[in-house]
């Protein structure tokens, strides 16, 4: 009875080969034969060595060491393609945890308090005095207690109470701020143990890339050590400042979920270390829409130095308003269609751009028209394709004193202007053709 079975199982085996084999891909036949007629002879001979323990409980066979079955091979294989490895996710929730517990003794909440007048209750000539209380973030500069935030978190206070994760809380003086920058340092006053403070590093914002994982931890809505997670949306952006009407250069745009509260926080890379504050973000509502906005971290280790030393701190100033050219602007100057560079739309007195001769847009007066500025294409020779070019390479690579080279193109004639940059005012007056053009550095 046990040969019969045998051969019965043998044709049965050898059918479904040459069915297999008739029905496959002629894609590397003589392979394919060779390997099936190979995996069935295995298999025949393993039924054959083992075949009291196969019939006997199918599911709970036991291998041998040094021979393993094919059926249960394809099977292993089959379990590695269909279910997805959870070794990934898990070394990243690893990597979260651990990065948490490194740094959450080094992010605080800053809470700051600025007069607020009640212009409506007047009391013996004068407003009721009131209070108006902000809630931020920051984070732990050194071990001299200076912490970092944005300049709005405290804009208009002298003093902020800076709590950290295990509840206690310090007063801080603020010591410096950079208004169009949106930076601001702070040092504690209050007894305190060094030995406790934990400063984050901070890590170089120009190797980010597109696509990297990054972690926010701040206290949206005041509630406390709060950490979010997501990636590097885009580099480079320009993030208007209404309030000084210059732009903060290479901001990095984030996915990663930012609210109320989380301004001034640290944005940190895999490491743990900073790469960015938290600043702004892009919402109709004034909630998280899935746009978040950095200070880079380039800027903040440009600008801290000086502003623990001094206080301040003055950015170069080259003294244009302007933008990108359009096809429509370039077609009617007479230019290719995608031609690059940055059009001249106003030049601030005073500034370096007037000293060196740029001309903005002109009005002719007769014809009603508009004449098209200067259009600068390079700078230092670096060659403009945009606004944001100009903006970043100015704030983050040049300082007060330099001189710098401009490539012009005016009206056709290609000349090469050069320029000693200043320190910029504190704010710009604004006027009809700036308020339609960006604020340039």
């Amino acid at each position: 009875m046990g040969k019969r079975t045998d051969t019965v199982l043998l044709l049965t085996v050898l059918s479904l080969v040459i069915i297999a084999i008739l029905q496959g891909s002629s894609f590397d036949k003589i392979k394919g034969i060779g390997q099936s007629l190979t995996n069935v002879a295995n298999a025949i001979a393993y039924m054959g060595n083992n075949e009291k323990t196969i019939t006997s409980n199918p599911l709970k066979y036991q291998s041998s060491p040094t021979q393993q079955p094919y059926s249960d091979t394809n099977q292993a294989s089959f379990k590695n393609i269909a279910l997805p490895s959870t070794s990934s996710a898990s070394q990243t929730t690893t990597n979260l945890t651990t990065i948490f517990k490194q740094v959450e003794n080094s992010v605080v909440q800053i809470t700051s308090r600025t007069p607020n007048p009640n212009t409506q209750i007047i009391i013996n000539g004068n407003p009721l005095q009131g209070q108006s209380t902000r809630l931020g973030s920051g984070f732990v500069y050194d071990k001299q207690g200076h912490i970092v935030t944005n300049n709005h978190v405290i804009d208009g206070a002298n003093t902020a109470d800076v709590t950290f994760v295990d509840g206690n809380t310090y007063t801080a003086k603020v010591i410096g701020k950079d208004t169009s920058g949106d930076i601001a340092v702070l040092q504690i006053i209050d007894n305190f143990s060094p030995e406790n403070l934990v400063p984050l590093t901070i890590a170089n914002s120009s190797s980010l890339q597109v696509g990297q994982q990054v972690i926010a931890i701040g206290n949206p809505f005041g509630l406390s050590d709060t950490m979010t997670t997501g990636i590097v949306s885009q580099m480079g952006r320009i993030l208007p400042n209404p309030d000084t009407g210059f732009s903060i250069p290479e901001g990095i745009q984030t996915d990663a979920p930012i609210n109320p509260g989380n301004s001034g926080g640290p944005l940190l890379n895999m490491q743990g270390q900073v790469i960015g504050i938290n600043t702004a973000i892009n919402s109709a509502t004034g909630e998280f829409s899935g746009i978040g906005f950095a200070v880079p971290s380039n800027a903040v280790s440009k600008e801290l130095p000086t502003l623990i030393k001094s206080g301040s701190f003055n950015h170069p100033w080259l003294g244009i308003a302007g933008g990108a050219i359009t096809p429509e602007i370039a077609q009617s100057a007479g230019l290719p269609r995608n031609y690059k560079g940055v059009v001249v739309g106003s030049v601030q007195a005073g500034s370096p751009a007037e000293k060196a001769g740029l001309q903005g847009v002109s009005q002719n007066d007769f014809s009603n028209t508009r004449a098209v500025g200067d259009i600068i294409t390079a700078i230092d020779g670096h060659s403009l394709k945009s606004i944001d070019d100009l903006i970043n390479y100015i704030d983050l690579h040049k300082t007060i004193g330099d001189n710098v080279g401009l490539t012009v193109n005016r009206h056709g004639q290609i000349m090469n202007l050069n320029l000693m940059l200043q320190a910029r005012p504190q704010s710009i007056g604004n006027t009809t053709q700036q308020q339609q053009l960006p604020i340039l550095p």
